[in-house]
């Protein structure tokens, strides 16, 4: 594996990432930690997300080189749940939005697989491939329907961008459907990850440029610059996200992003 490109960003410039990057001798990937809906926290020094990318990050270091997919989702499952109080394993049952999450796209050299588990994406060789939650869409066209309520009403952009009532008003629906996580959609959470809801894309032996990313690249292309130059004109021309690209969050101000974002081109 020869690793060509890569970077990590973090949507507040203050605070940490909960995107991560994973490289070792057999395995790449990138993970997504999922920004907490609710209060509680499982760590007093870092979010939930972060926490949860960091735990799957050490879970990917340590396996032996000869894993199978379905391995890795029993082994990540059990390493995240192994950190959860017993007496909270109830709660987290009936509550999803409490657990640690993540999504991760894993690319293991021994079996020439991608694994994609939950809302990432990857091209290879130029072509384009994701997993998207299901929800997502739906939320973000909601979230842009209220947005330009509100701008019909006399709100600025500036003053939206800056207090992003549009957001607000799905939060309840977004915890709606945490409900569904790994029965609708798959994830890292401690719990069966929902097989189903898995990608895996068989490589076969020749050379082939991959680039695994997370959400946090809107439009993927096939190099850093331009999904970098994507990012860019996208904060430009529609920095609510709700025309060109809807999202369930905008570009504030005095962020790097809508989003943290990791991405890493390699060639195998």
């Amino acid at each position: 594996m020869q690793i060509i490109e890569k970077t990590v960003v973090a949507k507040n410039p203050k605070k940490k990432s909960e995107d991560g990057i994973v490289i070792s001798d057999n395995f790449v990937a990138v993970i997504d930690g999922s920004t907490s809906k609710s209060q509680y926290r499982h760590s007093l020094f870092r979010s939930n997300g972060r926490y949860a990318m960091q735990l799957t990050a050490r879970y990917i270091r340590r396996m032996p080189k000869n894993i199978t997919s379905e391995e890795f989702f029993r082994g990540v499952t059990a390493y995240i749940r192994k950190h959860y109080k017993k007496s909270m394993l109830p709660r987290l049952q009936e509550h999803p939005e409490d657990r640690l999450t993540c999504s991760a796209i894993v690319y293991s050299r021994l079996n020439r697989e991608i694994w994609m588990v939950g809302d990432c994406q990857c091209m290879i060789n130029g072509e384009f491939f994701d997993n998207p939650k299901p929800s997502e869409a739906e939320l973000a066209a909601m979230r842009a329907e209220e947005a330009k309520r509100l701008l019909a009403t006399g709100m600025s952009q500036d003053e939206l961008l800056r207090d992003d009532k549009a957001r607000e008003v799905i939060i309840p629906r977004m915890l709606e459907t945490m409900r569904q996580q790994n029965i609708s959609y798959s994830v890292i959470d401690g719990f069966r990850i929902a097989r189903q809801h898995v990608r895996i894309i068989p490589l076969d032996f020749r050379p082939w440029e991959i680039v695994l990313a997370s959400d946090g690249y809107p439009i993927l292309r096939p190099t850093l610059a331009e999904s970098e130059e994507e990012l860019r004109k996208l904060r430009e021309e529609d920095p609510l996200n709700i025309s060109r690209f809807q999202a369930t969050k905008a570009f504030h101000p005095d962020f790097n992003s809508f989003d943290d974002r990791s991405y890493i081109r390699l060639k195998v």
